[in-house]
This record gives C-alpha cells, sequence and structure tokens, in this order.
C-alpha cells in the first residue's frame, strides 16, 4: 500500500513544466540574438569554450533534483503490513441540555459549563468506545455523530453554548428519540445514553421516549444539573448582568427536577445521578458502563507507514551537487581530449 503523507506538496511538480518552457524560450531568445552577430563557425572561434549542450544537462538535471525533492516533500509512505484491528467497546451518545435555564450559577461556574468539564474529563478516559454528541433546547440537533474520534468530541464539545440552538425550552423526549436513531445501525455494541439536564421538561414525554430505547436495548442515565433550592438564570442587558424575569416583572427561579429524572432513568433502566459543586457524576456513570458487556468491533486497516523521504532527498540533493559541479562551459584542459576519434593513417 502507498500513499503520500502530505500530497499537497505535489502541486510544486507543475513547476518543472513551467521551467521548462522559460529555459526553452530563452533558449530559442539566445540563439537568434547570436545570430545577428554572425555565422555560427565564427562564432564558435570566438568563443572556443562555449557549449550547446552543457546547459541543457544543467537544466535537466536541476529539474530531475527539483522533481525528487518535491517528491521527498509529499513524504511518500509505503505500509508496511496489514493487520486485523479488533476493538472492543460500547456505543454513548450524551445528550446535554443547552437551554437558558442551564446558565444558572447554583452549579459553579454554570450548570452548562461545569457540564462540559465533566464531559471532556469523561472523554480522555474512553478508550475503544464511541461518542456522540446531542445538544438540545425547545427541540434536539445532532451536534456530533457517533465516532471514536476523541479530539473531533472535544472540538465540537467546546463549541457549545446556549445560543446554538434556534428554539428555546427543554425537550427531554425529543433528545431521547434523537440519540435513539443515531447509534450505528447494525452495531451488535451495547449502547447507552446520558441525558445532562435540569429536568425542567416542557415538551414532550420523554419517559414514553426512555422506554421505547430501552425496547431495543439502549439504556438510558440521566444527571441532574442543579440544586433543588433553585436559582435564578443570568442574562447580559445593556453590558450589564441582570436576571430573567416572567411577564409579571419577577425573577424567574429555575429548580432542578429531581422527580423528572429518576422518572426517565427508571424507565430507561438507568440510573440518576444528582450533580453537585464537589462533583457532576459522570465519573461514577463511566464505572457503570464499564459494567456494561464490551462488543468486539472488528475492522481491517493498514497498521503501519513506512516514510521513504529521506532517498528521494538523497537523490535530490545528489543530483543538485551534480548539477553544481557541471559547468556551462567546456574545460579548456578537456576540450581537446577526443577518446574515441579515430587517428588518421599516414
Amino acid at each position: 500500500m502507498f500513499r503520500f503523507g502530505n500530497s499537497e506538496y505535489l502541486w510544486g511538480l507543475l513547476l518543472i513544466p513551467l521551467l521548462t518552457l522559460f529555459f526553452a524560450w530563452s533558449r530559442i531568445a539566445r540563439r537568434r540574438a547570436l545570430k545577428k552577430f554572425g555565422r555560427r563557425e565564427m562564432l564558435e572561434q570566438l568563443m572556443p569554450f562555449s557549449s550547446r549542450t552543457r546547459p541543457v544537462v544543467k537544466f535537466i538535471v536541476l529539474m530531475l533534483a527539483l522533481a525528487f525533492i518535491v517528491t521527498g516533500l509529499a513524504r511518500p509512505q509505503f505500509g508496511s503490513k496489514l493487520k486485523t484491528v479488533k476493538r472492543e467497546g460500547v456505543e454513548l451518545i450524551i445528550a446535554l441540555d443547552v437551554s437558558n435555564s442551564m446558565m444558572a450559577e447554583d452549579i459553579q461556574p454554570n450548570r452548562l459549563e461545569r457540564a462540559k468539564r465533566a464531559i471532556s474529563r469523561l472523554i480522555d478516559r474512553l478508550e475503544d468506545d464511541k461518542i456522540g454528541l446531542i445538544v438540545f433546547a425547545g427541540d434536539a440537533y445532532t451536534q456530533l455523530p457517533i465516532t471514536a474520534d476523541y479530539n473531533s468530541a472535544k472540538l465540537f464539545l467546546n463549541s457549545v453554548n446556549t445560543q446554538i440552538v434556534p428554539k428555546q425550552g427543554t425537550a427531554i423526549g425529543a433528545a431521547i428519540d434523537l440519540a435513539h436513531r443515531s447509534f450505528t445501525p447494525g452495531d451488535k455494541a451495547n449502547k447507552a445514553i446520558i441525558v445532562i439536564t435540569d429536568g425542567e421538561n416542557h415538551e414532550d414525554d420523554a419517559i414514553a421516549s426512555a422506554k421505547a430505547a430501552l425496547e431495543d436495548g439502549i439504556i438510558v442515565h440521566t444527571i441532574g444539573m442543579g440544586l433543588p433550592s433553585g436559582s435564578p438564570i443570568p442574562v447580559l442587558r445593556n453590558g450589564q448582568t441582570d436576571y430573567m424575569k416572567d411577564r409579571d416583572g419577577n425573577v424567574v427561579i429555575t429548580k432542578l427536577n429531581e422527580q423528572m429524572l429518576e422518572q426517565i432513568s427508571a424507565a430507561g433502566s438507568g440510573i440518576y445521578i444528582r450533580a453537585n459543586n464537589a462533583q457532576v457524576g459522570l465519573n461514577t456513570l463511566f464505572d457503570e458502563i464499564n459494567k456494561m458487556e464490551k462488543q468486539e468491533m472488528e475492522s481491517r486497516t493498514y497498521s503501519e507507514y513506512d516514510d521513504q523521504f529521506q532517498f528521494f532527498f538523497a537523490i535530490g540533493l545528489f543530483l543538485l551537487l551534480l548539477e553544481f559541479v557541471i559547468l556551462e562551459r567546456k574545460n579548456k584542459y578537456l576540450k581537446n581530449i577526443h577518446l574515441f576519434k579515430v587517428k588518421e593513417q599516414r
């Protein structure tokens, strides 16, 4: 198996035909200019060390050197072996609430930011598992499809905020339904959904959604973000921090709905954990997920690629040295040596 590690550098090979055209044009222009001074035989006597072939040879060697160096920069690689990679893991989708109530600061620095930090630490602990991310408020949206690329998962997680959804609210059921549909079709790996929210569900029947997921073997866990005593929701008005108010001008207090989250996790045969300022609970859930039976997932891949650029660089540097050694003019000591010229018989 062959590939280029940095194939974009191969565009540099386009310089070769361009430089060749320029060189050909310059040779033709030089020949025309010399014709104005006289006949070729006379000019050869005036310039005995001038050579018509050496500049061409030097240019060809230079272009070969350029080709090898550019190819080396593209990092040619050969696959050394093909092996079967077997992974054992589970598929995990996190449904994260991004409604305005998640900006409450009863859990520091706020509910949403604390949840994101906990998810990031959970990703650091994953090995052969797959993870996906769904965000929801008044509706649910896929932020990251199910993947084993943990760097991408962290990148997408960092961009999560309350402004990325167009509709506010808390549709937990829609989030569970979307997660239910987002797992890899036909994959035998065990699956779990983790819903992270304050539990103020106003949109749908989340308990029925959890039951439907469980019927397909998908476990639903819940984490309650917030305190039962509640907290106001900070908002920015005219550059200053204020608190969200209802139509009557009263400050809105968002409270954790533990009863709802306990019912959802019970319907999904999962566990419910309440977050606090000491810990969120994802580590506890991770231990629970590790108890799930790991299913073997198999894929074939070229496991190793060996870089071969050093050979191309070595040849390119040798050709550059050779081009430097070749002179455009004839050597005055060697020009009269004709090894294959037959001597005249007397």
